[in-house]
């Protein structure tokens, strides 16, 4: 796919969100502070799709959180310029009803989908229209219809959760998420779990959701195949600093290159995650980071 970042009439393109030195903290179980994200700092531009990527305890799920306004983060900025803002706003100092008033303008997919299993297929695509929108009920019928076409579920709708496979649930939650037809989609790992030829068909519904919609695309994922394909630009996070920005093209160049060739510990460490080898910087450090312990810790209890 081409890369397609959004352009003004002057070709410059417009940002939709900055991170603005982002920093998140956590307290282990004997009660000391670490940072998951620190100093988290990049934009993401209007129309473009950016895929957040990086090992486990990386930061990048904090990070989607935060930019939803799920965490409250301890320092730096989240700014948006959604369609109708004369000036970027500041998600860190919106009040309960701004932050929501902003989130009506939000698609989130989640992992697992995030079905209501005591509805159908159909109600579940109705729910953000009932709860936020006021049009007539055969309106909301037509757009739920419009919605399950889009990503090929139409004969599904009567369906309950527990009747769908992986793939179906994951295009059920993409309809149900475009239902009020957001500017800006974010993706919570949208390949996990699914099979190469069902996540190859995800990714395809994305790429032609993103190009209908006109929509700005945020997309958290490890999977590197599914990362490639769907890309416009890459943004790779270790122990929750930016190690690298750029276009997917350049993300290409050092997965493809020859490891003598690549300058610094950072280039390297990106080359092994790209590749998935066993061996390289990411490998080689000894124990986990902080993050991995509390989760460890936690799933424990």
């Amino acid at each position: 796919m081409a890369e397609h970042a959004a352009t003004t009439d002057n070709n410059i393109r417009q940002v939709a969100i900055s991170a603005d030195g982002v920093v998140k903290t956590f307290f282990n179980a004997e009660g000391e502070e670490f940072r998951v994200l620190d100093g988290v700092t990049f934009d993401i531009y209007r129309g473009e799709t950016l895929v957040v990527m990086g090992g486990s305890g990386c930061g990048k799920s904090t990070l989607l959180n935060c930019l939803i306004g799920e965490y409250a983060v301890d320092g730096g900025h989240i700014r948006f310029k959604t369609k109708g803002m004369t000036e970027p706003t500041d998600l860190c100092s919106m009040d309960e009803a701004e932050m929501n008033r902003l989130r009506m303008r939000f698609g989130i997919l989640f992992q697992s989908g995030a079905l209501f299993n005591s509805m159908t297929v159909g109600e579940n695509i109705s729910l953000p229209l009932i709860e936020h929108s006021y049009v007539d009920p055969s309106i909301i019928d037509i757009v739920v219809t419009l919605k399950l076409q889009q990503v090929k579920m139409l004969p599904h709708r009567d369906k309950m959760p527990s009747q769908l496979s992986g793939g179906q649930k994951k295009r059920a939650g993409l309809a149900r998420a475009t239902a009020l037809d957001p500017e800006i989609l974010f993706y919570d790992e949208p390949s996990a779990g699914l099979d190469p030829v069902t996540s190859a068909a995800i990714d395809e519904l994305m790429m032609d959701l993103s190009k209908k919609l006109e929509v700005t695309s945020v997309v958290v994922t490890h999977e590197m195949d599914s990362a490639f394909r769907i890309a416009d630009r890459m943004v790779m996070l270790e122990k929750g600093r930016v190690l690298k920005i750029g276009p997917r093209s350049e993300f290409e160049v050092i997965r493809d290159a020859d490891p003598a060739t690549l300058s610094g510990v950072d280039e390297q460490l990106m080359h092994q995650f790209l590749n998935g080898y066993s061996d390289g910087p990411l490998t080689d450090a000894e124990g986990l980071s902080e993050f991995e312990k509390l989760i460890n810790a936690d799933s424990r209890a």
